[in-house]
């Protein structure tokens, strides 16, 4: 079974099969210092998660083929995302936090970020009419000054060409 590192928890490599993205738990427990069974029993009790749960024949640490639990690449980080830092090794805790940092602002971005960008588009749309506008009267006046010179031009080069002498 082919399997390639998709991530590092605790600077220990976490690999999926490269053909089905599925994603071992066991390795990232031990990594966080969490219980694997917990986290297991977690997430069979979870009804999404354990929709897209499998167990399936994973590579372990040593070498060896166990089945173990695994879930879609794509599930794992909000998997991720509800272990508790109080429950992780103390090295872990750091890093595990951060994540949960992280998660918070991508999902305060993907909610609230799309909002405020609308709203700075909105802004940004109302300032180019505004400009627009501005230019259009400005062309305006700039038009009604060209007639007014080529009018003149044209009374001029009338006169001057009317080459009739005036005596009186």
């Amino acid at each position: 079974m082919e399997t390639k590192t998709i991530a590092k928890v605790n600077n220990v490599d976490i690999v999926s099969t490269n053909d089905e993205q599925m994603v071992a738990i066991k390795p990232i427990c031990e990594a966080l210092g969490i219980d694997y069974k917990v986290q297991w029993q977690k997430i069979k009790d979870d009804e999404d998660l354990s929709a897209t749960m499998v167990l399936n024949t994973t590579v372990a640490a040593d070498g060896k083929e166990r089945e173990m639990c695994c879930l879609p690449v794509r599930y794992i980080f909000g998997w991720l995302f509800t272990i508790n830092p109080a429950n992780v090794k103390p090295e872990a805790k750091e890093a595990v936090r951060n994540y949960r940092k992280m998660c918070y602002d991508v999902l305060y971005e993907h909610f609230f970020g799309s909002q405020q960008k609308q709203l700075e588009q909105n802004q940004i749309e109302i300032n180019l009419l505004e400009n627009i506008a501005k230019l259009d009267q400005q062309k305006a006046a700039i038009n009604c000054e060209l007639s007014e010179m080529k009018r003149k031009l044209n009374q001029l080069r009338e006169e001057r060409l009317k080459n009739e002498p005036s005596l009186f």
